[in-house]
């Protein structure tokens, strides 16, 4: 069997892949991976199970609300609610696991099972790995030993998360947004209630878009993969600006008044550039991916701040901050975690701080962004190929090494298997879009020779 733990959980096509079997099979696989570490020890076990609005999440819910409650573990039910949302509410009630049911930036049919631990931290590999293994053992015919009587879980519903998780965010924001216009696209999605009620809790005159999940609709032509809706109501309001979250509002894209992009790189830049003048950027170091772009790199350097890069994926964005105690990191894509406020990475939170920003400084987005300028990217996502063997193919070695002695010191190429969906993403870099367009197009159709 094949890992079924990617970069963020596991995930496939609900009720194909992602089956309720599965999701009951792996939460029962949690709760006694976590006993065996000792994590329940001396009291009886509490879970946060939270999840976005897909309707595929209605029986993934009660399928995971199940299996712990079957395994003695006493469950709060947050609803739907985004991502770090219920990441925060696992560590403020001192939950002992926290569960998330999302396949955030994916289209619908998609749904995925995510494990927060003690403190609302993402579960280490080799905990995932564990969890994956009991649970296939006992998939394959091994008795799960089972409570009775008092000893199964209770259920509850937990509808306070929802206020306790608005008020967080409102009481760590710098300052109030008021005299602001923002659009908020929520994605159809788990923020379409939370982003809202925070923006305006903090002053801002809002209007919104993609707010009516109806468990169909989620992240269907909207949505930070999806940005031209916001670009347009963005001008047609004369907004300030415009942040976009995904399906389980873990990521922030923004626009600015005129209806540009304003990408992941860009936010992080603008944030640290505020936390440092606010003496909380701690090291005055920042920790971004091999994704960032290269433009992100020369900015940070330019700026005085030491720009750390982790593998892609915000797990790793996060190991890196927690072993050296940096305070901010994120990625290209909009994940930005703020880790004095947050153990994961959070939309709402960080469109709140980027508005923040602007409120402050009464400076367009626009130009607080210009403090980088963004290199030409191409990214290719090349489907149906066999991810597994990108390190392994020497055809594809000889052609990014190619490459990159085309690009010389003014570019750079990046190849690497995504790790929650089925392809590879090709990524190049160059002085000129062309180029970069040119060398992406001629990798694209090596890796899909050599590993389709």
């Amino acid at each position: 069997m094949g890992r079924l733990f990617g970069t963020d959980g596991v995930r496939g096509v609900a009720n194909a892949d992602l089956t309720a079997e599965m999701a009951l099979g792996l939460s029962v696989a949690a709760a006694h991976v976590l006993a065996e570490a000792g994590t329940f020890e001396g009291h009886r076990p509490v879970a946060v199970v939270g999840r976005d609005p897909r309707a595929s999440g209605e029986f993934l819910e009660a399928a995971v609300v199940a299996g712990l409650a079957s395994a003695g573990v006493d469950v709060l039910k947050v609803g739907v609610l985004p991502t770090p949302a219920v990441a925060y509410l696992t560590g403020v009630l001192g939950a002992d696991l926290g569960v998330m049911l999302s396949a955030s930036h994916n289209a619908m049919p998609d749904n995925g099972v995510k494990f927060f631990a003690r403190g609302g931290h993402k579960l280490a590999d080799e905990l995932e790995d564990r969890i994956e293994s009991v649970y296939e053992e006992h998939r394959t015919g091994a008795p799960w030993t089972r409570p009775t009587g008092s000893g199964v879980g209770r259920v509850r519903s937990y509808d306070e998360g929802f206020d306790r998780y608005v008020a967080h965010l409102i009481a760590v924001l710098p300052n109030r947004l008021d005299g602001l216009k923002i659009v908020l696209d929520e994605a159809h999605g788990a923020a379409a209630r939370v982003s809202p009620e925070a923006f305006a809790r903090a002053g801002a005159e809002i209007v919104t878009i993609g707010a009516e999940p109806d468990g169909l609709n989620i992240n269907d032509g909207c949505g930070s993969t999806h940005l031209d809706k916001l670009k347009a109501a963005v001008i047609e309001h004369g907004a300030d600006l415009g942040i976009a979250h995904d399906g389980d509002a873990d990521r922030c894209l923004a626009v600015d008044h005129t209806g540009d992009e304003i990408d992941g790189d860009q936010i992080l830049a603008v944030i640290a550039l505020a936390m440092r003048e606010r003496g909380v950027l701690r090291s005055d170091t920042v920790v971004a991916t091999v994704m960032s772009n290269l433009g992100f790199k020369l900015a940070m350097e330019r700026e005085g701040i030491q720009l750390v890069q982790a593998a892609v994926g915000d797990r790793y964005v996060l190991e890196e901050m927690k072993e050296h105690g940096y305070a901010l990191g994120g990625e290209q894509s909009g994940h930005v975690i703020i880790l004095d406020h947050a153990t994961t990475g959070d939309g709402t939170l960080t469109g709140l701080m980027l508005a923040a920003r602007v409120a402050e400084t009464g400076r367009t987005v626009r130009e607080l962004a210009s403090v980088m300028e963004r290199l030409p990217q191409v990214l290719i996502n090349v489907p149906d190929v066999d991810r597994s063997r990108v390190s392994d193919s020497a055809e594809l070695a000889t052609a990014v090494g190619e490459a990159e002695r085309e690009l010389g010191a003014t570019g750079r190429v990046l190849l690497r298997p995504s790790g929650t969906e089925p392809l590879v993403r090709v990524m190049v870099e160059a002085a000129d879009i062309d180029q970069a367009r040119s060398v992406a197009g001629r990798l694209a159709d090596v890796v899909k020779s050599a590993l389709g």
